[in-house]
């Protein structure tokens, strides 16, 4: 069943009729309880990625890995993630995939790409709450391109660590980038802390912007935020 579903993979275009490729559907479900059965049909995925594929296949090839792909599967899909055209269904899948592989393709792309493509590959690093990308988002703090560093500011704010947070507050007092982008990074940092019971951390954040000078939003957040830290259990 799988070697006719992906001979029907070869002409798959998003027009084509799905139920040919019902018995890869099956499998990828079925991975979930079966190991041995994800670790054959990545394996099929990863050659068929490696293949002459057309762009809607390779889609659904990234689609697919997704949902049972391993450190195995991270080289082919690290291939597309520089190629606009399919990058973002080669990031949906490495956002996906625990191996730390996945996200040490997407922080070595950073240099590699620009424009849109740069933006989705932050995007997916923040996704993925890299720990390890905090230094190299922090520099992007710094780009020329304002919807670079806004993404940069943002998954810093996703990451929310101790770290993320003081290279947001650095950028803040050296007046880099758009300072209302800044403070909803550093509400998202203190709100990942709170998720995490990182308390200190969080509390820290919120009395910085529960102050007159802030603009009432903020204010407000920050004291909803000083709110929940306290009476969350410690």
């Amino acid at each position: 069943m799988l070697d006719t579903a992906f001979e029907a993979l070869k002409k798959f275009d998003w027009g084509s009729d799905l139920a040919a490729l019902n018995p890869i559907e099956d499998a990828a479900i079925a991975a979930h309880e079966k190991p041995e059965v994800g670790n054959e049909l990545e394996s099929r995925l990863v050659a068929a990625l490696q293949s002459e594929l057309s762009l809607d296949a390779q889609e659904y090839v990234c689609r697919k890995l997704a949902m049972v792909g391993t450190a195995a599967a991270v080289p082919s899909l690290a291939a597309l993630l520089v190629k606009k055209e399919i990058s973002h269904m080669a990031r949906f899948a490495l956002e996906r995939i625990p191996a730390s592989e996945a996200g040490q393709v997407l922080r070595e792309a950073l240099p590699k790409v620009s424009g849109p493509v740069k933006i989705g590959v932050i995007s997916s690093v923040g996704s993925r709450r890299d720990a390890a990308a905090v230094a190299t988002l922090a520099g992007l703090l710094k780009d020329s391109d304002p919807a670079i560093a806004r993404a940069a500011a943002l998954a810093l704010g996703t990451i929310g660590s101790a770290e993320s947070a003081a290279a947001l507050q650095a950028a803040q007092k050296a007046a880099t980038g758009n300072p209302l982008t800044l403070i909803d990074a550093l509400l998202s940092c203190a709100e990942a802390m709170l998720a995490s019971n990182q308390l200190a951390d969080a509390n820290a954040i919120y009395k910085a912007f529960d102050q007159a000078s802030q603009p009432r939003l903020v204010r407000l957040a920050a004291a909803r935020g000083l709110l929940a830290c306290a009476s969350k259990p410690a």
